[in-house]
């Protein structure tokens, strides 16, 4: 009996640790399948993770959260000689949207539209609605529209620091300084030349930071660039013209002092900057400069060394060749000397110093002096001058009295500084250049001599009886200089009463330090009855100029050469 007791009870001890096993069997199992699921749980949220990582990252960043550093580029400061700020960054703010956390895009629209009232109300509903990640709204707001847009409270609506470019002389610098795009790239002037030097590369591998860019010093004075601005804008509306320009170069070293074109723009604003009658015409325009051009053939024909001061110059009958007909506009009929073929403007006299050069001679001083190629100077708008493809002896003789070759007001300019400084020929810049580095960069066009000749001609046609530079005195200042009336083409034809008047002058004349050139584009008489030629309106742009500006370039005036009535006068 004890024995079977014995043997149930150990039967029975042995199914419980049966069930026990079993019922640990069942639970590891269990508990194996969880951790199982919870780790494959946990592996497919940071696939899912990842995958979006990777998702956004292979996104385009124009069409998620916008540019960045491409908007935010610094530029260097642009300033005058005197050190006076012409362009700079500031601050401003941009205007995005997130469209896919926009809640109702009517409503955004509706209430951004109170505060922008130029919003394009469609436009801007289509972006909102577009359900990407980033789009542009308005670019570079006032900072009042900025705080009443973030009064609305719209969601999905954000702002973006910019940099945008300020020019505190608004007009007056406009069409050398240039502009920039809505990116504060350069595209104009010396803010484009400035770009093209290395700032572009900088601004895109984003080390074009603020406090490492040095500003840019130009040669240009801001003070005789508003005097400039100031004689062309009131030279414009009193001859009642289509357009004025003018130029101050520094004879010894080609530097530009100041240069303006009106009608300009204004940059802080510049809607109307590609406006055809904008264009900078002293530079970026070609015309046939008139007489000016017969300073060039002057002095062509004394430094071939066919002719000199005491030459003369049968002026009695007109030249007819084909059917051209050449005639003085006040002829004097006879034989005039190679002074009084300058100062009486004679256009056969000035073909016959051509006809003494020759086709080939006359083509090539053209071109050594700088006026038949494309001018290199920092400005990007820059023109060709224009010329016949085959010169002719016809060519040639309208040539020499300004008909017939286009060439820009500006490289005008920069020829007759060779003729005035010893026969140096410099490229123009608009950026400071010493002395030393003008003369080693320059070329020995002319005989000294020859230069010497046509500061006396220049004076002369200032100061004697029937020259017509008498309007461009300034007491003191010894200007001397040459007039150009050139009759405009109209329907093919040249129209004697629509004119493109210059006057090209020097000053001091005994050693030139200055080039003025003045340009007006179809003057009209200033009273009934008066004539419209350079020597009433062109002249009297560059009197004033030098008179007002002269002192400011350091030009001592010199009163032992006038007489007792020009002191009285002026006083």
């Amino acid at each position: 009996m004890i024995g079977l007791k014995r043997w149930k009870k150990a039967k029975s001890d042995d199914a419980e640790a049966i069930v026990i096993n079993g019922a640990r069997k069942s639970t590891g199992g269990r508990t194996k399948t969880r951790v199982v699921m919870t780790m494959a749980v946990f592996f497919g949220i940071y696939a899912t993770i990842a995958g979006r990582l990777v998702f956004y990252g292979l996104q385009n960043p124009d069409e998620s959260r916008g540019p960045a550093s491409r908007v935010t580029a610094s530029r260097p400061d642009i300033v005058d000689r005197n050190g006076e700020v012409l362009a700079t960054d500031i601050k401003t703010f941009s205007l995005f949207a997130e469209p896919r956390r926009i809640v109702d895009a009517d409503e955004a629209v509706e209430k951004l539209s109170t505060v922008l009232t130029d919003l394009d109300v469609e436009q801007t509903y289509h972006k909102l609605k577009s359900g990407t990640g980033f789009v542009w709204l308005k670019r570079q707001l006032t900072p009042r529209q900025q705080a009443d847009i973030m009064q609305l409270g719209l969601p999905g609506i954000g702002f973006r620091t910019e940099k945008r470019r300020f020019y505190p002389a608004g007009e007056t610098t406009s069409h050398i300084v240039g502009l920039t795009n809505i990116d504060n790239k350069g595209i104009s002037g010396l803010e484009k030349y400035i770009d093209d030097q290395g700032l572009a590369d900088l601004q895109a591998s984003g080390l074009a930071i603020a406090s490492d860019l040095q500003p840019v010093r130009l040669s240009v004075d801001l003070r005789v660039q508003h005097i400039v601005r100031d004689e062309i804008v009131n030279a414009m509306q009193k001859y009642h013209a289509i357009a004025a320009g003018a130029v101050v170069l520094n004879a010894k070293t080609g530097e530009v002092v100041a240069m303006a074109s009106v009608p300009d723009f204004d940059p802080n604003n510049p809607y109307n900057a590609q406006d055809k009658d904008r264009l900078n015409r002293m530079s970026a325009g070609v015309y046939e400069m008139g007489s000016t051009i017969k300073s060039f053939t002057t002095a062509m024909a004394l430094d071939s060394g066919k002719v000199n001061m005491n030459s003369t110059f049968d002026a009695r009958r007109p030249i007819t060749i084909g059917r051209q007909t050449i005639r003085d506009f006040h002829g004097k009929g006879r034989v005039l000397t190679l002074p009084e073929v300058f100062i009486y403007s004679s256009n056969i006299g000035s073909a016959r110093e051509a006809d003494v050069v020759g086709i080939d001679g006359h083509r090539e001083f053209l071109k050594r002096i700088g006026l038949l190629d494309r001018m290199k100077t920092e400005l990007p708008e820059v023109a060709r001058p224009t010329e016949p493809r085959v010169w002719k002896k016809v060519h040639s003789i309208t040539i020499a009295f300004g008909h017939g070759m286009s060439t820009t007001p500006l490289q005008t300019a920069v020829g007759a500084a060779a003729l005035m400084n010893g026969g140096k020929l410099f490229e123009p810049t608009f950026l400071p250049r010493s002395q030393a580095d003008a003369d080693a960069h320059s070329s020995q066009i002319l005989n000294p001599q020859t230069s010497m000749d046509m500061r006396y001609l220049y004076n002369l046609n200032a100061t004697a009886p029937g020259g017509s530079g008498k309007r461009a005195t300034v007491p003191g200042y010894r200007v001397g200089g040459k007039t150009g009336t050139a009759e405009k083409v109209v329907n093919g034809r040249y129209a004697s009463d629509v004119r493109f008047n210059a006057f090209l002058a020097a000053f001091p004349m005994d050693d030139p330090q200055y080039v003025v050139l003045s340009i007006i584009d179809e003057p009209k008489p200033e009273k009934p009855g008066l004539p419209a030629t350079a020597g009433m309106n062109a002249a009297p742009i560059v009197s004033n100029i030098i008179r007002r500006a002269a002192p400011m370039l350091g030009v001592q005036p010199d009163f032992s050469q006038e007489t007792e009535a020009k002191l009285a006068s002026y006083q």
